[in-house]
């Protein structure tokens, strides 16, 4: 249950619990739950159940084994091919598609709300790059494809966008933080977006689910190269 302990602890701070009520309201001593929460100890069954039901979730979420607090996994949309052309991978791509697309909407969602033109700027930079580098990648599969439909040759490219998204993610990174960057001005901490499960749930409701399971997959890629 490793990711019990991170989730327990996030929705007792979501709920504006101390540590001491919430022991309290589950009936087990503060220094039992702090055990849990910091994974020196683990639970059985019936406390994950308990507290799962404390808060209103799922086992499995609390368990990191969705990202959806009801347990449900969002339904897969039917990517519609092209005409004379399907694929045995269509559900896997309409997956994906769904998960990144949903995703970029909460993302400027919060751009719009931050109201800071040089992050949205340098934010819409950074996944211009990954799409530019992802249709580079699959057009260079074909060696026979017209290489005139770009202007920066096969052989500086990879370099270039890379180090191009790495100035946007360090720029975005210092205006996020209110810092200025050349000409742009930093995030005005009062704009500053205050997020939370509960809260993107709330104000994106429709694309919520695809986020936290794109959260869900890259991280469990994440923990396997740490």
């Amino acid at each position: 249950m490793s990711d019990f302990p991170r989730m327990i602890t996030l929705l007792r701070k979501e709920k504006g619990l101390s540590q001491k009520q919430a022991a309290l309201e589950l009936g087990v001593s503060q220094a039992l739950l702090s055990h849990y929460e910091k994974g020196i100890r683990e639970c059985g069954l019936d406390f994950a159940v308990k507290i799962a039901d404390y808060y209103n979730v799922s086992c499995d979420y609390i368990l990191g084994r969705t990202a959806n607090k009801n347990g449900m996994d969002f339904e897969q949309p039917i990517l519609p091919s092209p005409e004379g052309i399907s694929s045995k991978y269509s559900a896997a791509l309409a997956a994906n598609k769904h998960l990144i697309i949903n995703s970029i909407e909460v993302i400027f969602g919060i751009l719009q709300q931050a109201d800071c033109k040089g992050l949205n700027t340098e934010i819409s930079s950074y996944l211009m790059v990954s799409v530019y580098k992802a249709l580079r990648i699959l057009y260079s599969a074909n060696p026979k494809n017209p290489q005139a439909m770009f202007s920066v040759m096969p052989e500086l490219y990879k370099g270039l966008s890379s180090a191009l998204q790495i100035i946007s993610e360090t720029n975005a990174e210092c205006l996020s933080h209110g810092k200025t960057v050349g000409n742009s001005v930093g995030l005005d901490t009062v704009m500053s977006p205050c997020l939370s499960p509960d809260i993107i749930s709330k104000l994106w409701s429709e694309n919520a689910s695809a986020l936290y399971d794109l959260i869900r997959k890259t991280e469990d890629k994440l923990k396997k190269l740490s």
